[in-house]
This record gives structure tokens, sequence and C-alpha cells, in this order.
């Protein structure tokens, strides 16, 4: 199966977009990412997927601590910047909670320990139980078909 194939198909499923985020050796570190689900509600368990080249791998692996933003659709650049789309330095406005840092204006912070961690192909599943989050209104940051989208009423 050739790659662009499969990479056609699975922009076939839209999602959200968020940026996760974590805090090693007093720095703030985040990385855009679409590859996220809950997993469990008994335990509360979400899931991201990181890829083995992106430099957040080893800031997990150290830290074992993690937060998902769940972006809002005002929060584009964000998601463009923390993937590397936007070379110019930004300021982003953080907030940290438990020392986890969080995007201020997401529409949900979802604050997570490394539950376990599972390699699979060339990413590795990290499932982070969740112990705060914090919810606002908005409306969702979209991706599909290789592209940003809104929801049309």
């Amino acid at each position: 199966m050739d790659d662009r194939v499969f990479r056609e198909a699975m922009g076939k499923f839209a999602t959200g977009i968020t940026i996760i985020t974590t805090l090693e050796d007093g720095e703030i570190h985040g990385m855009t990412a679409n590859a996220f689900m809950s997993v469990s509600l008994d335990p509360k368990l979400v899931l991201v997927s990181i890829g083995e080249k992106a430099r957040m791998l080893d800031k997990i692996k150290k830290t074992g601590k993690f937060a998902v933003n769940i972006l809002s659709a005002d929060q584009k650049e964000y998601s463009m910047y923390f993937a590397g789309q936007i070379k110019e330095k930004r300021d982003v406005e953080f907030v940290r909670i438990n020392g986890i840092p969080i995007i201020r204006q997401a529409l949900a912070n979802i604050l997570c320990t490394v539950h376990s961690k599972h390699v699979a192909g060339d990413h590795t599943l990290f499932i982070g139980e969740v112990h705060e989050i914090i919810v606002q209104e908005g409306e969702p940051l979209l991706f599909f078909e290789g592209k940003y989208r809104e929801i049309k009423n």
C-alpha cells in the first residue's frame, strides 16, 4: 500500500486539534497533535500518539506528565506555531496547574500523568490518567483533508 494513499484515507477523518504540553527542567514544551482520543471512563484515561522523531517523545517519557489542550476555532495560530509552520517566535500565554503548563482559553485542558506507554510502529502511544479538567465554551478548531476547517451552521 502506498504511503500517500494511506495518508489520504486518514485525512478523511475529521479531527479536532490539540496542543500537547509538558514542563521539563523549568522549560515549557508544546506540540500540535490530532492523534488524541478518550480511552476509559473508570479510570479516566486518554491517549496521545507521539512520533518517534518528535522532540516531545523524550520529554513526556522523562516528565511522566502532560496536558492535552483542545483548541478553539480562534487558536489556529497556536496550532501552526507548535506544528512548526510558523517559525517566528510567538508569545504564548501559559498557566501552570500542578506543575503542568496549559494554554489559556482552550476549549478544554486535560491534565494527565502517564499511566502506560506502548510502542506502535513509528509512534509511542501514551495513555494518560486524567487528574484535572478545565472546560470552556466555544467552537472547535477542526482539521480535514489536510486543511483547517470550521463548523458551518
